[in-house]
């Protein structure tokens, strides 16, 4: 434990290993030196005019004292419908859906909820870098496990060899965030026969749920006979409409698992803005379409990026979903990650960010993670720059 203080205060840090998370670094970098940030995982395009419409309706309406704790009952109305029509998930709104300020906050939660002191977590290396922190909070520890490269797929024979007496939760991530790597209805099936007769959770971030591309599906946990009974299913609104600052996404799972989930939930925000909730919950019953044309929009868009890119001496294959395309750099620089990702924030005034952080050890690979959730202007300017290199 690192010791900090003054004055002869001693404190003991609960997180010594942790520092700054790289996406914040990596924005502010972009900020200081003006660069073009295609880095952190958030629009330049603004989210739909009536969503603002709404917002502003119910805000002047007055929706501006505390909602329930679980969430306004008519936005977990929608999310249960929503649920039902994508995945046929039956999700009883008043026990089964709570809404949360971010999706970061319900994985929190979800942790919190089932992993005691001296349980074992399964993460996926690259692990999205709230995971493990969340689970030294809680007492446990983490088992990492590296996806295979070169798709990032998911090794269950080695999933099977690492499970322990102590293993109770295992995080999956899809469509995957840093990698844009999907997961299948066969990795469900192994998942599902992994944890069989056994006293295992799942935590299912699909926060990027409506971003699968080329004719893929998204295989959500809740559509998954066997896993739905046993699972954590977290989702963004920030993501779906373009407007990650509100910080706005819920969790869907049987009634004993939110039971427990909810216990958290009280003490950490309690609940989430009242008049964004009312808004969402209009703009679902509204505009059903919105998530329907989400794939579309944005398989666009990694489709111009990966174009405006294809004449750099950078070697990829087009990400299956999320809006991050993963880049190798090999035939530019022999630097790492996190310095090459450096040296093009301050030198050329594109923004990147480096894989190498979001792993225990990380593989001998020169890759770098760009977000292509960017207006095509954006793109087009940077991509000027990166082909230069």
């Amino acid at each position: 434990m690192g010791a900090i203080g003054q004055k002869g205060i001693l404190l003991q840090s609960k997180l010594p290993n942790i520092g700054t998370t790289i996406f914040t670094v990596m924005s502010k970098m972009a900020q200081d030196y003006k660069a073009i940030n295609l880095s952190q995982g958030f629009p330049d395009f603004d989210c739909p005019d009536r969503l603002k419409e709404l917002v502003t309706k119910h805000l002047n309406d007055g929706k501006n004292q505390y909602p329930p704790m679980a969430g306004i009952p008519a936005l977990r109305q929608q999310i249960a419908e929503k649920v039902k029509a994508y995945y046929h998930y039956d999700a009883d709104p008043e026990t089964e859906v709570t809404v949360t300020s971010g999706a970061t906050e319900a994985l929190f939660d979800a942790i919190q909820a089932v992993v005691s002191r001296d349980d074992e977590v399964i993460v996926f290396d690259p692990a999205y870098d709230s995971y493990e922190p969340a689970i030294q909070l809680a007492g446990g520890r983490t088992i990492h496990i590296p996806l295979s490269l070169p798709d990032y797929s998911i090794d269950w024979d080695r999933v099977k060899q690492s499970i322990t007496a102590r293993t109770r939760l295992i995080i999956i991530n899809t469509p995957h965030n840093p990698c844009g790597s999907i997961l299948t209805k066969a990795d469900l099936d192994n998942l599902a026969a992994v944890i069989r007769d056994q006293d295992i959770l799942v935590l299912s971030d699909e926060v990027y749920e409506h971003m699968v591309y080329d004719g893929l599906k998204h295989e959500s946990v809740l559509a998954h006979e066997e896993l739905k009974t046993k699972s954590f299913a977290v989702f963004s609104f920030g993501k779906t409409y373009h407007a990650t600052g509100w910080k706005l996404a819920y969790c869907v799972a049987n009634k004993e698992l939110s039971t427990e989930f909810k216990k958290i939930h009280q003490f950490v925000t309690f609940t989430t803005s009242s008049f964004v909730q009312y808004a969402i919950a209009d703009f679902m019953a509204e505009c059903p379409q919105h998530s329907l044309e989400l794939p579309a929009f944005y398989q666009q868009k990694r489709d111009t990026f990966c174009r405006l890119i294809a004449d750099s001496r950078f070697r990829f294959s087009p990400s299956k979903g999320t809006y991050f395309q993963l880049v190798d750099y090999s035939e530019i620089s022999q630097q790492s990650d996190v310095d090459f990702a450096n040296y093009l924030t301050r030198e050329k005034g594109v923004a990147a960010i480096p894989l190498t952080p979001f792993y225990q050890q990380a593989p001998a690979t020169n890759i770098l993670r760009f977000c292509f959730c960017k207006d095509d202007s954006t793109l087009e300017r940077a991509a000027e720059i990166l082909c230069k290199l």
